[in-house]
């Protein structure tokens, strides 16, 4: 007789000694029961297979409560589960059972002559539970399959059956398909070529072999309405393995090939304002620098960003925002040519791509055209918009010799337009990306100031002429650069605001400030006040004074020995 293996995991030993008892006293039925006394052991065990059903206490020395049971439910939910609980628990074990346990037993009833029964049931139900799950996942791919049409016909072609499917594709009904050629009921041509094809089946009859439809092949319905369509074709053999006849089916996938050429437009587009995305810019880069290169002719990028775009999205919101980015687009398309490229890189970024060869001159004369047309009014929702915007211009040859690095110069003169004022535009030079790179590695080597503690206060003191009394003094920030003199903050600061590092070193200077002032008291060298630089941009974060307070409340500094000076 088999005998059912059972993992009883408890630390209660009477529990275990009670269950062990009771369990292997049965004479109808053999019963092998291993006890652990902690879940991650029952874990282990549960790995390497061979147990009938689980027994377990909720409250383990590793695991409380319904955690227990979850942790055996993910690791085991083909094995039946049942609880053991206290009667104070029972809410707690009816609570595993709605998350799955085959049952509960109440500590105060282990001795009971049916649980042995109750276990060897709960071992069955759950067996018959996995068969009849397995049987009706086997229906359930069946029935799916019948959502494909499914023609049969005989050897000679003709058809003997049609599924319901197969009737809505092809607009013939069973029982008028009947008998006629499977070529007359399903009529299939080439998508690309419009050529008439030959139906799968008679190739199949031919060959006595698998075949399938080539791709792009449309079904031609009785109506003459169109249907792309893919599908598969197999002989039909009776017992003895000879041939009578064949099956084909097939499915509907024209909602598909609109899916797949609409995912194909998204990935080359963008999808606000319906122009090209940067990868197929990138493409068209590409290609346009391979033709320049044969006919020894220019490339020019004019990457554009509108000035000052987050403060109009800010103040009159993103739909209005939405619609001022279609109106410039619009704006944009209409003052280039159309074998020129207008893309949007993201946010209020967009480059256009001047292929012709007019090098310096006709990338001038567009960012002049483009400046024009930017200039005039947008209209938009009620709200009359003027914007302004900076244009970087790249040229390929001289600047740049593949797509990347004609894009990246384009940015980078793009943003020295800005510097010089905005609303204009600016040819790439080689000394820009040299300072581009040089503010790279300032930012890199900021980020690392901070984590390292490179930064110093120096402190000014404030002098009362009349008295020569020193009345306070004031913070001044420097960066103790490891491989370099002390850095004053011109040289830093303005690259901090660029990279969002200025919120993490007002605080340190605030908190460093505060703590030497306090240092100072602690020797008797007590300073009336300390100033601290705040930018006017940081003042007005929203948070900036709860930054203070905990720099105050952390170093014990009295609030009015605390000046703040906007810088």
């Amino acid at each position: 007789m088999p005998s059912n293996h059972i993992l009883l995991i408890t630390d209660n030993a009477t529990d275990t000694t009670k269950l062990i008892s009771l369990l292997s006293s049965r004479t109808d039925r053999i019963f092998k029961v291993e006890a652990v006394t902690r879940l991650s052991t029952a874990l282990d065990r549960l790995c390497r297979g061979g147990i009938d059903a689980i027994l377990t206490d909720l409250s383990l020395p590793d695991s409380e409560g319904l955690e227990t049971f979850d942790k055996l439910f993910a690791l085991a939910p083909h094995i039946p589960i049942m609880t053991i609980s206290d009667d104070s628990d029972a809410p707690l074990a009816r609570e595993a059972v709605q998350r799955g346990a085959q049952g509960y037993l109440q500590r105060s009833g282990l001795v009971s002559s049916l649980i042995p029964q109750s276990l060897h049931s709960m071992i069955q139900r759950k067996q018959i539970e996995e068969l009849l799950l397995s049987e009706n996942m086997r229906a359930k791919v069946i029935l799916n399959s019948i959502s494909d049409a499914v023609i049969s016909t005989d050897l000679h072609g003709n058809i003997d059956y049609l599924n319901i499917a197969a009737e809505k594709m092809t607009g013939w009904s069973r029982d008028e398909a009947h008998g006629r050629p499977i070529a007359e009921v399903m009529q299939i041509v080439n998508g690309t070529t419009r050529l008439s094809g030959r139906s799968p089946i008679e190739l199949v009859l031919e060959k006595d072999e698998e075949m399938g439809l080539a791709a792009d092949t449309l079904l031609i319905r009785r109506d003459g309405m169109e249907i792309a369509i893919e599908d598969s074709a197999a002989p039909i053999h009776d017992a003895s393995g000879k041939i009578t006849g064949a099956v084909i089916v097939f499915h509907d996938v024209t909602a598909a090939h609109a899916l797949a050429t609409k995912m194909a437009y998204l990935a080359q587009h963008d999808d606000l304002t319906k122009l090209p995305n940067r990868a197929m810019l990138s493409d068209r880069i590409t290609q346009a620098i391979a033709l320049a290169k044969r006919h020894r002719s220019c490339v020019s990028l004019l990457f554009i960003d509108i000035d000052n775009f987050k403060h109009i999205n800010d103040s009159l919101g993103h739909d209005v925002g939405d619609r001022l980015l279609k109106s410039i687009a619009e704006r944009l398309s209409s003052s280039v040519r159309n074998l020129d490229t207008v893309s949007r890189q993201g946010g209020d970024e967009f480059v256009i791509l001047l292929p012709d060869g007019q090098g310096s001159a006709g990338a001038e004369a567009a960012a002049k055209t483009i400046l024009m047309a930017l200039a005039q009014p947008h209209n938009i929702g009620g709200h009359e918009i003027n914007i302004t915007a900076s244009i970087g211009i790249s040229v390929y040859p001289d600047d740049a010799h593949d797509a990347e690095a004609l894009l990246q110069h384009s940015d980078t003169a793009m943003y020295k337009a800005k510097q010089g004022g905005r609303n204009g535009y600016t040819f790439f030079e080689v000394a820009m990306s040299d300072r581009a790179i040089a503010r790279q590695k300032v930012k890199m080597e900021l980020h690392q100031a901070l984590r390292l503690e490179q930064f110093v206060l120096n402190y000014q003191p404030k002098i009362n002429l009349r008295t020569g009394m020193i009345t306070g003094a004031e913070a001044l920030l420097r960066w103790a650069h490891p491989k370099a003199e002390l850095t004053f903050p011109n040289s830093f600061i303005p690259v901090a605001e660029g990279c969002g590092l200025i919120p993490p070193i007002d605080q340190w200077v605030l908190r460093a400030a505060c703590s030497q002032v306090r240092r100072w008291d602690d020797v008797g060298l007590r300073l009336p006040s300390v100033a601290v630089n705040v930018s006017a941009l940081e003042l007005r974060q929203r948070r900036y004074a709860d930054g203070v307070r905990a720099a105050l409340q952390e170093t014990g500094l009295e609030p009015y020995r605390l000046i703040l000076e906007i810088t």
